[in-house]
C-alpha cells in the first residue's frame, strides 16, 4: 500500500514539473478552433479589426479563428464570458479602451480588470477626433476653442471614453461643455449632420465615411500627431492644448493564469498577421499604428490609463451609474 507521505511526494514532483509541462504543450497550440470574442456588435470597428486579423492567425496556425460578438453592457457581459473560461489560450477576446473605463463609470462589474484577465497585447492605436459639421460655423480647431470659453458648446459622445474626452477638454482647453449622450457613434454622427448638435467626439473609423462624403469635418485630434485622412485637422497638442490626449486602443485578452508560452505565440503570430499588406493598409485607414506591446508594457499602459480616467472623472465630478 503506497503511505499518505508518498502520495504528497508524489503530487509535489508533479506540480514541480507541471510548468515544463505547459510550456511544451503550447508547442502543438492551437490543436483546436480558437474564439475571438467581441463584446461589441457586429460592423463596429472592433468587430472589423478582429475579422481581419482573425482570418491571417487562421492561415498562420491551420486552426480556424471564430470570431463571436457577444454585445451588451458596453462590453461587460462579452468580458465577464472570458473572465470565467478556461485560460487555456482557445478563448480570448478583443476590446478597446472601454474594457478600463467601464469600472471608473460604472457601480458594479463583475470583474477586476486588473487581475481577472491575462493582458496579451495592445495591437494597434488610434486618436479620438473631435467632429463638427461641414458648414457649421468652426471652420478649425481654434475658431471652436475661442468660441467655447465664452459660451456653451455641445458635445456628443456615445460611450465611456468619448464622454470622458469631453470632460477633458473641458478641463485642459477651458471650453464651456454641454455634454450629450447617445447610444452609438452612428446616431451622433446624423444628429451634428442635421444640426441638433454642435460637435461630438468619436473614433477615426466612424467619422471617416461622413467627412468623404463631405457631410462632417475632424476638427481636432486627440494624438500626437495628425492623421492622413484628416488634413485639415490639427492635434489639441498643435493648438496648444497638449494635455488633451485620448487613444482609442485595441487590446487582446485572455483569462487569468494564462501560460505565458501561448502568450508568446499569439504575440508572434500578431507579429506576422499585421505585416500582412492588406491588413497594414486597413489599420493605417483608420489611423491606427501597430504597436503590438509586450504583455508587461501593455499592462503598464493598461495602469495608467485607469489613473488618467479615474482622475478627469473625479475632477468632473462624474459619478459611477
Amino acid at each position: 500500500m503506497v503511505s499518505f507521505r508518498a502520495c504528497l511526494a508524489f503530487m509535489a514532483a508533479v506540480m514541480a514539473v507541471s510548468p515544463g509541462l505547459r510550456a511544451e504543450d503550447a508547442k502543438g497550440w492551437p490543436s483546436k478552433p480558437v474564439t475571438l470574442m467581441v463584446p461589441y456588435s457586429p460592423g463596429g470597428g472592433t468587430d472589423i479589426v478582429a475579422r481581419l486579423v482573425g482570418n491571417k492567425l487562421s492561415e498562420i496556425w491551420g486552426q480556424s479563428v471564430i470570431v463571436e460578438n457577444k454585445p451588451g453592457a458596453n462590453g461587460v457581459i462579452g468580458s465577464s464570458d472570458i473572465a470565467r473560461s478556461e485560460p487555456d489560450g482557445y478563448k480570448i477576446m478583443l476590446v478597446v479602451g472601454s474594457h478600463v473605463i467601464n469600472p471608473v463609470l460604472t457601480k458594479s462589474v463583475p470583474y477586476n480588470t486588473e487581475t481577472d484577465f491575462t493582458a496579451i497585447t495592445r495591437l494597434a492605436v488610434s486618436p479620438l477626433v473631435l467632429v463638427v459639421s461641414k458648414e457649421g460655423k468652426y471652420p478649425d480647431l481654434k475658431s471652436f476653442i475661442e468660441f467655447g470659453k465664452k459660451n456653451d458648446v455641445s458635445i456628443g459622445y456615445s460611450e465611456g471614453q468619448t464622454q470622458l474626452t469631453g470632460e477633458l477638454i473641458r478641463q485642459k482647453a477651458g471650453v464651456k461643455v454641454i455634454p450629450v449622450p447617445y447610444k452609438g457613434g452612428s446616431p451622433l454622427m446624423v444628429d451634428i449632420i442635421g444640426g441638433h448638435v454642435e460637435s461630438g467626439v468619436t473614433s477615426v473609423l466612424t467619422a471617416l465615411p461622413h467627412v468623404r462624403s463631405g457631410k462632417l469635418k475632424v476638427i481636432g485630434i486627440a494624438g500626437d500627431k495628425p492623421v492622413d485622412a484628416f488634413p485639415e485637422a490639427v492635434t489639441f497638442s498643435q493648438a496648444g492644448f497638449p494635455g488633451v490626449q485620448s487613444l482609442s486602443w485595441y487590446g487582446l485578452f485572455g483569462p487569468k493564469g494564462m501560460p505565458d508560452s501561448v502568450v508568446k505565440k499569439i504575440n508572434e503570430s500578431l507579429l506576422k498577421a499585421t505585416q500582412d499588406p492588406v491588413i497594414a493598409k486597413q489599420l493605417a485607414d483608420q489611423g491606427a499604428t501597430v504597436t503590438l506591446d509586450t504583455p508587461a508594457d501593455f499592462d503598464s499602459f493598461l495602469k495608467g490609463e485607469k489613473k488618467k480616467w479615474t482622475e478627469v472623472a473625479e475632477s468632473g465630478n462624474i459619478q459611477a451609474k
